[in-house]
């Protein structure tokens, strides 16, 4: 008899099939349900049953996660079948804004579910390797009640009971992410422009991406102190080095909006008055204003 908890997986784009994969491969019963039925074809082949219908999908175990492009996406396929939510765990591995997922928690729970919002860390390659991580935030004891099974996805980072607390560290990584990613776009674009490769460039862009952990330890420490002062740099030699940046990007003749935009930053700091400030000074013109 096969004691693993069987589980629901709602939406099969790349990030949900390999989810199931996972389940199927730890000898889990999977039900999966998608808009486009035929992308369950492999996942039936390996033994998951595809539901005639997301009511259906629903009934089938209390365990169901929601792998979609967002909150919308939830409403649109949830919403018929709603009433089939009473006493459902939705782990909701959609990415959104924290309040959205706010507002979808108390929406599951109005209809009788009980909602954990999850924010993978981790591509599709990643799910199943216990190394990779996946925060998630909401009620405690279900989360823990089903923490063994949703571990066979990733690693596990309870970050607390407010459902959007998983969605804002997601979003704090993708904010990091996205903005190094297109730096080193730009670095490529630089590099080709002067007759150099990506993989020519390679070495220098890893050396300097691994030399930031020592950057941020250092500066996370001043900037909660509210220390910006500038013994170790100023933000004036900053606005010199972006400028630089920029004028060396424009003679190479490639996409200057990136650089231009670092430039508009560090100048608006220079016109605050940081000028013999550390550039970490910059981090008040990006806070919330209080009124």
């Amino acid at each position: 008899m096969n004691s693993k908890q069987p589980v629901t997986v709602i939406g099969l784009g790349p990030m949900g099939q390999a989810m199931v994969h996972a389940f199927l491969d730890k000898r889990h019963r999977v039900t999966v349900w998608n808009r486009t039925a035929s992308r369950a074809d492999a996942l039936v082949e390996r033994g998951a049953v595809l539901a005639g219908s997301v009511e259906e999908a629903l009934a089938a175990n209390e365990l169901v996660i929601l792998s979609l492009t967002d909150y919308d996406a939830m409403y649109a396929v949830l919403e018929p079948a709603s009433h089939a939510l009473t006493g459902r765990v939705l782990v909701n591995l959609s990415s959104d804004t924290p309040e959205k997922t706010r507002a979808g928690a108390r929406w599951v729970t109005e209809h009788g579910g009980i909602h954990l919002t999850g924010g993978v860390t981790v591509p599709p390659a990643g799910i199943g390797h216990p190394e990779s991580s996946t925060f998630y935030s909401g009620p405690r004891a279900p989360f823990e009640s089903h923490r063994p099974t949703l571990e066979v996805l990733s690693g596990t980072d309870f970050r607390g009971e407010d459902p959007g607390l998983a969605a804002l560290f997601y979003q704090i990584g993708m904010v990091m992410f996205w903005t190094s990613m297109l730096g080193y776009w730009q670095a490529v674009a630089l590099a080709a422009a002067n007759g150099l490769s990506a993989a020519d460039v390679l070495p220098h862009a890893t050396e300097t991406m691994t030399s930031m952990p020592s950057f941020l330890s250092f500066y996370s420490a001043r900037i909660d102190a509210g220390e910006h002062g500038g013994d170790v740099d100023r933000l004036a030699m900053g606005m010199a080095s972006v400028e630089h940046v920029l004028h060396t990007n424009a003679d190479a003749g490639v996409d200057t909006a990136l650089p231009a935009a670092v430039v508009d930053i560090f100048r608006r700091g220079m016109d605050a008055g940081h000028a013999t400030d550390s550039f970490s000074s910059l981090v008040q013109l990006m806070k919330k204003t209080t009124a």
